[in-house]
């Protein structure tokens, strides 16, 4: 197996490190607590004081994407989601994405220009990286941010044209959601409250795709980590 973890029947930690959680959060969703929940409350709210509607995210179909969609239909905001596979779209569409476009498509890059010019999104969200970070940077409009979370694509990232960073005062940056504990420390209690609240009332809710028994784990565990867009968990 490629991924890692450790196990434990106890661990010794902080108090101020730890978080009580409320008896409605679920088991599932308590385990994927901090960083997709907070990282989707921290960068939306990078989105809202931006003051633009649309916004655009790679890697749509993930669980993050997936919660910032929420937040974003909530609020009445307009998010355009990259995916991989057009099965992605429909479910895409029913949260609250305005726009899913397959990045895997022949006209793709059209459909991106013709999306880009009618929506104006000005705040990038992006996990990817490589060529497609770099096809939507290009046709987005003058005072875009571009913000880096993630490299889930190894190939190198171009800059087509550099100029833009010059005279359309565009802008390359990154988010780490450990800087932004740090930078913000009164922000993070309210946080995690909000984030509790939205999965005990189903507004969110962890995707799951198997919940493995411990003495299953090392039969299952290869076969379940390969399936797409779903947490795997051991259980005792």
């Amino acid at each position: 197996m490629s991924n890692w973890g450790a196990w434990a029947e106890y661990a010794v930690a902080e108090a101020a490190s730890c978080i009580p959680l409320l008896d409605t959060v679920r088991d599932e969703d308590a385990a994927a607590m901090i960083v997709n929940p907070l990282t989707a409350l921290a960068m939306f709210d990078i989105v809202k004081q931006e003051g633009e509607k649309a916004f655009i995210m790679t890697a749509g179909a993930s669980q993050l994407c997936k919660l910032i969609i929420g937040l974003a239909k909530e609020e009445g905001f307009r998010p355009i989601v990259t995916v991989r596979r057009d099965e992605q779209i429909p479910l895409l569409k029913e949260l609250g994405a305005a726009h899913a476009l397959n990045e895997k498509a022949a006209d793709f890059e059209a459909a991106l220009r013709e999306v880009m010019k009618a929506e104006q999104p000005r705040i990038f969200l992006d996990a990817v990286t490589g060529p497609l970070a770099s096809v939507i940077f290009n046709v987005m409009p003058k005072r875009s941010r571009w913000i880096v979370y993630g490299r889930l694509d190894a190939e190198a990232t171009v800059i087509r044209e550099p100029g833009q960073l010059i005279f359309q005062h565009k802008r390359i940056e990154g988010f780490w959601l450990a800087e932004w504990m740090r930078q913000f420390r009164d922000r993070l209690g309210p946080a995690v409250l909000e984030a509790q609240k939205r999965f005990s009332d189903g507004r969110w809710s962890t995707d799951v795709t198997a919940v493995v028994p411990l003495d299953e784990a090392m039969a299952r565990l290869s076969d379940e980590l390969v399936k797409p867009n779903g947490k795997v968990f051991v259980k005792p």
